[in-house]
Formats: structure tokens, C-alpha cells, sequence
């Protein structure tokens, strides 16, 4: 069941990209940033999608009524996701159940550009921030 899955949000997160690959492509921090920018791709009741490029790190929290998938796009990081730490690059795709405490700390020169897709559709009211 977690193959078939995997496959289908493998092919929908594709098809996303497919629709608008330039924007992805062409989004950078913008001037002036501290450290995040986020670029809001698709949504609608079930879902919400985003283009985030983090210069340094995003803190510790966790989303009470959503899960989400992170698929890394370019650069590096050490995400935390629970109790686990592990490396994070390209081509990396990670799922984060709701209620799951999780952070990233970018590694190198270079930001860390993701695509996230969260469900349901994400406003940002239910972020709880834990550090």
C-alpha cells in the first residue's frame, strides 16, 4: 500500500511541477530576506502548495491539523522530524505526519529550495512553533 501511494503522489507532485515548472525554476530569495521566502503554487480545499527557499533554517514546529510532503528541489539541510535527524538534498522526497515536530537547518552555500504539499488546505493558522 505505501508503494502505491508513494507512486501516486510521486506522479501528482510531477504533474504539479509539469504545470508551471519556469516558476519553481525562477523563484529566489527575495532581497532583503532573513532567511525564507515562500511562494504559494496551487491550492484549493484539499491541498495547499508551496515554493519555499530557506537561507538558514526553519525553527521547530509542528501543524495540529495537517501532514505534509516536502520533495527538495536544489541545496542541502539536516532535517529533524521527530526524534530522527538525517541529511536532506535533491531529488529527496519526506512526508511529515500531523503532530510531527520537525525542523531544518540548511548545510553549505547555497539555500534549500522545496516544494511543499500539504493536506488539507494549509492558511498557516495551525503552526505551533516549539523552539
Amino acid at each position: 500500500m505505501k508503494k502505491v501511494f508513494f507512486g501516486f503522489f510521486l506522479a501528482i507532485s510531477f504533474c504539479i511541477y509539469a504545470q508551471n515548472p519556469q516558476l519553481i525554476n525562477t523563484l529566489e530569495l527575495e532581497p532583503g530576506s532573513t532567511g525564507l521566502t515562500s511562494k504559494n503554487l496551487f491550492n484549493d480545499s484539499l491541498s495547499s502548495s508551496f515554493c519555499l527557499i530557506i537561507k538558514n533554517e526553519v525553527k521547530g514546529h509542528k501543524h495540529m491539523k495537517h501532514s505534509e510532503h516536502v520533495i527538495v528541489q536544489s541545496g542541502e539541510g539536516v532535517m529533524r522530524l521527530g526524534d530522527k535527524e538525517f541529511t536532506i538534498k535533491e531529488g529527496d522526497v519526506i512526508f511529515i505526519p500531523k503532530g510531527t515536530v520537525h525542523s531544518v537547518i540548511v548545510k553549505g552555500k547555497k539555500p534549500l529550495k522545496v516544494l511543499s504539499i500539504q493536506s488539507p488546505y494549509f492558511n498557516g493558522d495551525d503552526r505551533v512553533m516549539v523552539e
